[in-house]
């Protein structure tokens, strides 16, 4: 396995030209589904698959509770990595749009995988990663639907992981999202999504393509970081509660830094 630094020398080494034409080969447009932003069913890929509920006459599903494709009891919380910066991003375009401050755990959740919950609920354990925060169907809390179409309501502002979905490059170090890649063209990897195969224009795909490149530099950049600034000694410091190591340094769940003695 090559060393995150050589991966990274990669990532900065692709063109842009080379992964655009991969993302013409396969093809994509959004059709604005909603599928990559809401939870969806334990025993799907990914996305929102329809469920029991009542048709809304556009195509989508919801149920009595309000959710989009089915109850959240029988439904895994929307997971897709933010970075530290996004996190700030993201809650300073959500407070412009709806006049009132956001703070950390309003954009941002520890990442799940590899957390248990103590007697209260809350999370504990470490982590590596933080995950936009969800509401109580699973959907990203900045995701609204209307008319059968889904929107972002922070969309200038969202993370690389929404912009790129759902392609991700296969590099070591690089994220894999929504379960494994259903095509493929050189590095560009394509998960699971009703808008693959349509065609795309080359400035579209060239857009993509750059978005894509930026993705896979900062997230082993990242890597490295967490690698870097690990500090076992956090989780006692921590008194039990999670803890997010990110490349700024070991977090609690709030985003506060958890610093040294």
């Amino acid at each position: 396995m090559e060393s995150l630094e050589a991966e990274l020398a990669a990532a900065r080494d692709l063109a842009v030209a080379d992964l655009a034409d991969a993302i013409e080969s396969i093809g994509f447009e959004c059709t604005r589904c909603g599928g990559c932003c809401t939870g969806y069913a334990p025993d799907e890929p990914g996305g929102a698959p329809a469920g029991p509920g009542t048709d809304d006459g556009d195509g989508g599903a919801e149920t009595e509770s309000g959710c989009h494709g089915g109850g959240d009891a029988d439904r895994e919380p929307h997971t897709a990595t933010v970075f530290p910066d996004e996190v700030r991003r993201v809650a300073d375009a959500a407070e412009e749009t709806f006049g009132e401050a956001y703070d950390w755990r309003d954009v941002a959740r520890p990442m799940p995988f590899g957390l248990d919950a103590d007697a209260d609920g809350e999370p504990t354990g470490e982590t590596f990663e933080w995950a936009l925060a969800t509401d109580d169907c699973g959907d990203c809390t900045f995701y609204e639907e209307s008319d059968g179409q889904g929107a972002c309501t922070v969309h200038d502002a969202r993370p690389l992981i929404c912009r790129t979905y759902p392609f991700s490059v296969a590099l070591e170090g690089t994220s894999q999202p929504m379960g494994e890649a259903v095509d493929e063209a050189g590095v560009v990897r394509a998960h699971e999504c009703e808008g693959l195969g349509r065609d795309i224009s080359r400035e579209d795909a060239e857009e993509l393509a750059a978005a894509l490149k930026e993705r896979a530099v900062r997230e082993l950049e990242e890597a490295i970081g967490v690698r870097d600034g690990y500090d076992p000694d956090a989780r006692e410091r921590a008194d039990g509660d999670a803890v997010v190591f990110d490349s700024e340094g070991p977090k609690a769940a709030d985003g506060t830094p958890i610093g040294g003695e």
